[in-house]
């Protein structure tokens, strides 16, 4: 069977079950894999634990997986957008593991290269190193951290072929490739879906070997952007530098 499907629901069939982790490509809305996720809650799949940086707003991302309490547990890096998220950790409903940023990304990094655990400065004498091993390198103290290899990782990409060749996007070039690789299947949905061959060798960030699944996003599919902020656009003459 190809690796493309007609659906995220088709794609995931066979794959989802109460307990178990998943790595949620993304970075606030940008390069989420929101089709992926909203066949996740449909399916009604429960005690999840999410990997992402960060938790998605309340009605949209993975901010939809808390809503229905379908999530055990995050482990992230940021979660101050969700509402839904803070009343449920305060509550004592939601586990939650923090990372810092840098520290995540390299725990779902040394995932995918078989690398079991690392060590970092990043943490020391705070609450996350706490209960962790440390060593002494050259007269500095290090914190052991663990790499994750999840069960599912569901990812967006920009363009993609039918092999599983993934590209991204700019922002959307942030959790997404390393989570591609640091899971037993991982799930792609694509922008754009092309042929074998068309993608430069050299443009490909994710090598269809860790792609196990994708599907197509259609016509019109939205992507929300987080926090819209504008400014007032100067006239033609402001801005080379006449008196207006």
């Amino acid at each position: 069977m190809g690796k493309v499907y007609r659906d995220a629901k088709e794609a995931l069939s066979g794959l989802l079950r109460d307990g178990m982790m998943i790595h949620s490509g993304g970075f606030g809305l940008c390069g989420i894999p929101a089709l992926l996720i909203e066949a996740i809650r449909d399916s009604g799949v429960k005690d999840l634990t999410i990997v992402s940086n960060n938790a998605g707003i309340d009605d949209a991302g993975l901010g939809l997986l808390l809503k229905t309490r379908q999530v055990k547990k995050m482990i992230s890096s940021y979660v101050g957008e969700n509402k839904t998220f803070a009343e449920q950790f305060l509550a004592g409903e939601l586990e939650i593991e923090f990372n810092p940023q840098g520290t995540l990304a390299e725990r779902i990094r040394a995932g995918g290269a078989g690398i079991p655990a690392f060590y970092t400065k990043t943490g020391v004498g705070t609450e996350v190193a706490k209960g962790k091993p440390t060593a002494e390198f050259d007269g500095e103290t290090y914190v052991m951290e663990r790499g994750i290899v999840a069960d599912l990782a569901i990812v967006h990409a920009w363009t993609g072929d039918t092999e599983g060749n993934l590209v991204y996007r700019k922002t959307a070039r942030n959790f997404n490739p390393m989570m591609a690789t640091a899971a037993k299947v991982t799930v792609a949905q694509v922008e754009h879906l092309v042929q074998p061959g068309e993608i430069d060798p050299d443009h490909v960030h994710t090598p269809g070997v860790f792609v196990q699944r994708m599907i197509q996003c259609p016509a019109g599919y939205e992507k929300r952007i987080e926090q819209r902020t504008v400014r007032q656009r100067a006239t033609a003459g402001a801005a080379a530098g006449e008196e207006v």
